[in-house]
């Protein structure tokens, strides 16, 4: 027997991202956001409200990064979604957070999250709060290679966010083979 809980956004896994920006004198900032995804082979969906200083900036230099929270920086990736830069500019540097200017957009990357896209803004539709980026380079410090330079999700520890009981989940290891193991039932 199942039970209902109604329309919930309830999703599993759904990743922890983080989402980074500068805002007009170059502050660095970034929030913590679990409603998002890929959209296409280059593209990134997130679904942010307005009201975010990270918004404001995206808007405002067309620009942002995303970064995938770890194992190993849980606090610092609850905090700088737990404190809004409209209030706290220097939320970062409170966090023991680093940001370098990315290569490719005009946003940061954060030195301790070891992946992350590079994203132009595409679109930001302010009635669903959908905001459409543009992949335009992932970037993966070595430490989360695997000797064929893949990134390597034990070595990556991403972690997920359990809605349901307001948690963060580790990513289990590999399971299965994907686009293979199903071809039994052919």
């Amino acid at each position: 027997m199942r039970k209902n809980f109604g329309a919930k956004p309830y999703m599993y896994p759904q990743p922890v991202l983080i989402i980074a920006s500068y805002g007009e004198d170059g502050t660095p900032d970034a929030m913590n956001a679990a409603w998002g995804g890929i959209a296409d082979q280059n593209k990134v969906a997130l679904c942010l409200s307005a009201s975010h200083k990270t918004v404001e900036n995206i808007r405002a230099r067309g620009a942002f990064t995303v970064s995938f929270a770890d194992e190993a920086h849980v606090a610092e990736a609850d905090y700088v979604g737990i404190v809004s830069a409209n209030s706290v500019p220097d939320k970062l540097k409170r966090a023991g957070l680093h940001a370098v200017k990315s290569s490719f957009v005009d946003a940061p990357l954060i030195e301790e999250f070891p992946v992350a896209l590079e994203c132009k803004l595409l679109s930001y539709d302010e009635e669903s709060e959908c905001m459409l980026g543009e992949i335009v380079n992932v970037c993966a410090d070595e430490s989360v290679l695997d000797k064929n330079g893949k990134i390597d999700p034990e070595k990556l520890r991403p972690i997920a966010f359990d809605p349901v009981n307001s948690a963060y989940l580790k990513v289990g290891g590999k399971v299965g083979n994907a686009f293979h193991d199903g071809a039994k039932f052919r």
